[in-house]
């Protein structure tokens, strides 16, 4: 029987992504946690951040400083201007060598700098290119986005806040769920690679993301077709499933169990 120091240790190369090499260029929480998770999976994840002070989610005070941490686990990490002729070539070597290229950049960057699906995929067909972004192809494909923008776009914060106090959500849901759906989308890809020996571009996008948390609100509408009551003031479907006060004030939300 194993002890409990060597039970608790997990060997990497028994991990199910061990020999899959990602580059990650993204910051902030999208395409971070997307590596990370890769990473978790056993994956070789290498983060690509900007000389110098590095990534500058590294430093935002406050709400954000818990970002990095959070979502940086695992990697290694190398410092390349990618924009800038001198770290160009070995930017692309490291590409070239990538199973997986992560980014989250503003829509059109990455082309702007060379750095584009058609041109890196000439280079290595077997790449696959994973786009994180605000909106998928459509009429608002071209704008950037926020993890807060889409909550309001999209109903979630209305569902979340009281009648007439649309509110976020406490966690950064649609950015933490797009990097998942990524995931998603590069292991499918990565699968379509064992038969096909070709990679692909994939994309992942905040919006469609809160569409589909909201979901079930849209649908009850369609059935119902009756105006969606925000969360606070809904009829709820389990009998106990409200905020109560004790004898002593304080507050306890209960669900039927």
């Amino acid at each position: 029987m194993r002890d409990q120091a060597e039970a608790s240790t997990v060997d990497a190369e028994t991990l199910p992504l061990a020999g899959i090499r990602v580059i990650e260029s993204s910051h902030m929480v999208m395409g971070p946690s997307c590596g990370m998770i890769l990473a978790d999976l056993g994956a070789e994840a290498i983060k690509v951040e900007p000389r110098g002070a590095g990534d500058k989610t590294r430093y935002l005070p406050d709400s954000g400083s818990g970002l990095f941490p959070a979502f940086n686990r695992n990697k290694q990490s190398v410092q390349l201007d990618i924009a800038e002729a001198a770290d160009r070539e070995i930017a692309l070597s490291l590409i070239d060598s990538a199973d997986v290229l992560l980014e989250n950049f503003q829509v059109g960057k990455m082309e702007s700098m060379g750095y584009g699906y058609d041109e890196l995929a000439q280079r290595n067909p077997r790449l696959i290119y994973c786009s994180l972004k605000g909106f998928l192809a459509g009429p608002y494909g071209q704008r950037t986005a926020l993890d807060e923008v889409v909550q309001m776009l999209g109903g979630l914060a209305y569902m979340t806040g009281p009648p007439g106090q649309p509110l976020r959500a406490g966690a950064s849901v649609n950015d933490i769920m797009g990097g998942m759906f990524a995931v998603i989308g590069v292991l499918s890809a990565l699968r379509v690679r064992e038969r096909t020996g070709e990679g692909q571009l994939i994309n992942s996008a905040l919006f469609e993301n809160n569409a589909f948390l909201v979901g079930t609100h849209m649908a009850q509408a369609q059935i119902s077709g009756e105006p969606l009551r925000p969360m606070p003031t809904r009829r709820a479907t389990w009998a106990v499933y409200d905020i109560f006060r004790d004898q002593h004030g304080a507050s306890w939300g209960l669900e039927e169990r």
